[in-house]
């Protein structure tokens, strides 16, 4: 049996956009950064999102793009530069879906929005669409509503994960928690021990943070950490795979300040599409029977779709879990949240809250590493780590919960 001690500068523990983000930006600044993953890489919230790189706009519906939001409204900024090489992390590899979302609304309250996107609130976040320029999806004389173009982007989750993954190979391990223990003196995390096969493993490092989404309930309750406190917002998403090649990334505004239906549209490995729904359809029945779920899908996309066909599709939901700093009355959280453990002065709770915050994510990691004044120091990866498996990157759900069968 070996042994091996292991000093990097930084552990982080959670393999989603929060941990693969903030490895990828870490390195980048010099650190000796490594990451460990129990399942597959994005396998939980992260494979789930729609990817939408939003800047808040939707918010604004409510009035609710307050001062402290405004962190969003960069975003999708922030983003093009990383996809063009230039910006804070390497995303060049990445694939996106739509340059645009769009946002529609329905005939009957069209007029209550038109005001709305002339005010300088949006001005230049949104586009009034004319009718040649309409998504192929409403190019139907049927449709009688208004669409409108948002700055916001959609990226192809599954290959930001492979692009954020490779950039940082070498890095990235698999971890098994039921063969794993912490350390700690109860003022420090001391150590991370774990095994694999014959080969035993103790990790030091000057920072652990922690960025495992649902996940860091448990490695707080493991350490004993009281504070920041969690939150878990359920969600139940509806996908429809249907041979309608008509790739639709949009919000459809009802009465509500939040969208009615968000679609996102993800090709499927056997040449069909799957349109993902989000908004209030998985808001309001978080918690109802999937067949009531998807009975409410079918009633919202024949109201609002009544010339395409969606007979002969196939239906399935997703249940996540957003898992969130704590906040009163479990509202919503409009920035990403990292902050130090209660009583642990080396480790980090670290939460995205949102796939497009990640950038605002890694600023704030920086901040607290700098306050502390922590800097690269171990410039070398332990060659023992070599031997430690790698995880792979999550099959998304619109691959997952259907038959290969053709439509």
């Amino acid at each position: 049996m070996s042994q091996h001690s292991i000093e990097v500068d930084i552990a982080i523990i959670g393999g989603g956009i929060a941990g693969l983000w903030l490895l990828n930006r870490l390195c980048q600044q010099g650190y000796n950064a490594i990451l460990f993953e129990q399942g597959d890489l994005g396998g939980a919230q992260t494979i789930a999102s729609q990817g939408m790189i939003h800047g808040g706009i939707k918010y604004a519906l409510s009035g609710a793009l307050s001062g402290s939001s405004e962190a969003i409204a960069d975003m999708p900024d922030h983003w093009r530069r990383c996809l063009k090489g230039e910006g804070d992390v390497d995303l060049r590899k990445a694939k996106v879906l739509s340059e645009h979302f769009y946002l529609w609304s329905t005939a009957s309250i069209a007029s209550k929005f038109t005001s709305f996107f002339a005010s300088k609130l949006t001005r230049g976040r949104v586009d009034k669409v004319s009718r040649n320029d309409y998504p192929a999806a409403f190019a139907n004389p049927k449709f009688k509503g208004r669409v409108y173009r948002l700055v916001d982007l959609v990226l192809d989750v599954p290959s930001l994960l492979s692009t954020l993954a490779n950039n940082c190979a070498g890095r990235i391990f698999a971890i098994n928690n039921e063969h794993c223990q912490w350390h700690s003196n109860g003022q420090n995390i001391e150590s991370l021990s774990l095994q694999q096969g014959e080969q035993h493993y103790h990790i030091k490092a000057q920072r652990f943070i922690f960025s495992a989404g649902k996940g860091n309930g448990d490695l707080m309750q493991q350490l004993n950490i009281q504070q920041p406190a969690m939150q878990l917002r359920p969600l139940q998403q509806v996908l429809v795979k249907h041979s309608h090649h008509l790739p639709l990334y949009a919000h459809c505004m009802g009465n509500n300040p939040s969208p009615r239906l968000t679609i996102s549209s993800h090709q499927t490995e056997d040449g069909n599409t799957v349109w993902y729904l989000g908004g209030d359809l998985a808001t309001e029945h978080a918690n109802s029977d999937s067949a009531v779920v998807i009975a409410k899908a079918k009633q919202e996309l024949a109201e609002l779709f009544p010339w395409l066909d969606f007979s002969a599709a196939q239906w399935a939901t997703l249940r996540i879990d957003r898992a969130e700093p704590k906040q009163k009355g479990l509202i919503k959280p409009d920035q990403a949240f990292a902050a130090k453990a209660g009583n642990l002065a080396n480790a980090i709770i670290a939460w995205p809250t949102k796939l497009t915050l990640s950038p605002n994510l890694g600023d704030q990691v920086d901040a607290l590493l700098r306050a502390d004044n922590i800097a690269p120091q171990h410039s070398e990866l332990h060659p023992a780590l070599k031997q430690l498996a790698t995880p792979q990157v999550a099959r998304p759900c619109w691959e997952t919960l259907f038959n290969q069968a053709p439509l």
